[in-house]
């Protein structure tokens, strides 16, 4: 396969229609749209040791699900982060997809895949205006808050989660993978009693227990890694020739 159809093929499975007003992503850069891919590297950010790796290592092709180019790019030359990154890809003709919000919308995506990991049954869409990214069901058993946060950490691999505790027990569970802060209030108007997310922010997470809903903080990260398996199910589907591999963007450290 090339490089554009691969492109085209993820652009059929994932609709850009399903993306947000405000996102960027798809075809990052791409210096020969007809190159040949062979190896292709699945991340979750294209950080500057991603990029380093797949250069040192025979990249044609790395997927992520955070933009590469998310903000406009005013100049281009190396001393700007992100158009550094872009001149090393092009001058080694590594191509970069990336697929965002419309990855957490679409089915089979982040937000279903965490809630097939956490137990959720039948998770439904949820959201705020026309951005149905999240997903809303019940667990099996209804269990504490602690029950649950624990369950939460250990199926995600977290280091560490933080709680914010309305005093409900936990039984109908709405969640959106990376920063969810926006979503909380959509999350109570469904009917939730506990929200988990990536990231929200300090004053929603202790006004919690007023608005009446349990936070569960597991981790940006640790919320939307979960989706670089799907992207090499995808290439591995399409082309098993093709040898894929994956890289953990995660350079945070708890101490």
């Amino acid at each position: 396969m090339t490089i554009l159809q691969m492109y085209e093929l993820f652009n059929r499975l994932i609709p850009q229609a399903l993306s947000a007003s405000w996102d960027n992503d798809g075809l990052m850069c791409c210096s020969d749209p007809h190159r040949e891919v062979k190896r292709v590297l699945c991340t979750l950010d294209v950080t500057g040791r991603v990029v380093d790796y797949a250069i040192e290592n025979g990249f044609d092709m790395i997927i992520s699900h955070h933009p590469l180019i998310f903000k406009p790019i005013s100049q281009m030359n190396p001393f700007d982060i992100t158009a550094g990154k872009l001149i090393r890809l092009m001058q080694n003709d590594i191509a970069v997809l990336s697929f965002h919000t419309r990855l957490d919308a679409v089915q089979g995506g982040v937000n279903d895949r965490l809630a097939s990991i956490l137990g959720i049954i039948n998770p439904l869409p949820f959201g705020v205006e026309n951005e149905m990214i999240g997903r809303i069901g019940e667990i099996s058993t209804q269990m504490s808050l602690y029950d649950f946060a624990t369950l939460v950490k250990e199926r995600l691999g977290s280091p560490s989660v933080l709680l914010a505790d309305s005093g409900k027990s936990v039984s109908r569970v709405a969640l959106l993978g990376g920063d969810g802060k926006d979503f909380i209030m959509a999350a109570v108007a469904a009917g939730a009693d506990t929200f988990v997310t990536g990231r929200a922010s300090y004053n929603t997470m202790i006004e919690a227990p007023e608005i009446g809903i349990n936070i569960i903080e597991a981790g940006h990260f640790y919320t939307e890694d979960i989706i670089c398996r799907y992207f090499a199910e995808i290439v591995w589907e399409a082309d098993p020739s093709i040898e894929t591999a994956y890289l953990s963007s995660n350079e945070i450290v708890l101490i």
